[in-house]
């Protein structure tokens, strides 16, 4: 018995100078972290290894989020507010126990998340494009603040199929198709666009306690490919811009080459691009991490 416990203490004693097992995750994502965030690296990882918070936006084109509240009250849910159109859930429930989930009145969505269409603030009458669209959450969102008109996008059928039931399930309307909005002679019609939103395939490491496999199936070699297909996007997507016009660029990531340095090396190649708002979030109680760069085009 005294070995067991020696050799347990032993273990127990490696394990804690081990990075990877003590903060579960993996080494070359820690060093990125620690090099990135040195102040506040270990908050990332510990709320990376929390629970997610569930956030519920209110769709207020059906319902004011101090009527939905008293709906959820009714049902025996607590929730306080976050932001001015969502609110934060106690514990998290099936969404079969959210009042009027199938009618449409509320989405899941992380706040962070809701900065997005927050960010792009379309106006009534414009041409808006959702270039990178499922599952639809920002679509829809972008839809609940403006009557516009909006082109969604995505490669893969059944990510469009998803655009499509948040679209029916909230009763709004937009035009959707399976495209790779790299590829814009597929599916563009020339008419330019006031305003982009580019929501670009990323690394998610933000996002990890919502999908804590990334962790483990990412590889630090990925992050060189996602920044790649980043810049193509992009440099796809600006002509489309009416002059005047506003993209915004989001990742769900935190590391700095898919984000401010995305940029910054987007903006010395387009000299009529300026960068008008640059976010950053990080990790915590009331949402993920994401970074938003709001550009604008030269009039």
């Amino acid at each position: 018995m005294r070995n067991y416990l020696r050799q347990r203490e032993a273990l127990e004693s490696a394990m804690l100078d081990d990075d990877e097992a003590r903060h579960q995750h993996p080494a070359w994502w820690l060093k990125r972290l620690r090099r990135g965030y040195p102040d506040s690296w270990q908050q990332i990882v510990t709320f990376g290894n929390q629970p997610p918070p569930m956030i519920l936006r209110v769709n207020q084109r059906r319902i004011c989020v101090a009527e939905y509240a008293a709906r959820l009250h009714a049902a025996g849910l607590v929730a306080r507010p976050v932001g001015a159109a969502s609110l934060l859930l106690a514990r998290a429930v099936a969404v079969d126990g959210l009042p009027g989930f199938a009618e449409g009145l509320v989405s899941i969505q992380d706040a962070g998340a809701q900065r997005a269409a927050e960010l792009l603030a379309p106006r009534a009458g414009q041409r808006v494009l959702d270039a990178c669209a499922a599952p639809g959450g920002k679509t829809c969102h972008l839809l609940e603040l403006a009557e516009i008109e909006l082109l969604a996008l995505d490669v893969e059928e059944s990510r469009v199929r998803k655009i499509r039931d948040n679209l029916h399930r909230l009763r709004l309307s937009a035009t959707v198709a399976l495209a790779d909005c790299r590829r814009t002679v597929d599916w563009w019609d020339g008419r330019p666009f006031d305003a982009i939103l580019a929501d670009v395939p990323c690394s998610s490491s933000g996002v990890v306690r919502r999908h804590p496999d990334i962790k483990y199936l990412r590889r630090e070699s990925d992050i060189r490919r996602f920044v790649h297909l980043q810049r193509e996007i992009l440099d796809a997507l600006w002509p489309l811009l009416k002059a005047g016009g506003r993209m915004l660029y989001a990742t769900c990531s935190l590391f700095a080459e898919e984000n401010a340095a995305q940029i910054d090396a987007f903006l010395c190649r387009l000299p009529a691009a300026r960068r008008l708002i640059e976010e950053r979030l990080l990790p915590e109680e009331e949402h993920d991490g994401f970074y938003y760069a709001l550009l604008e085009k030269a009039a």
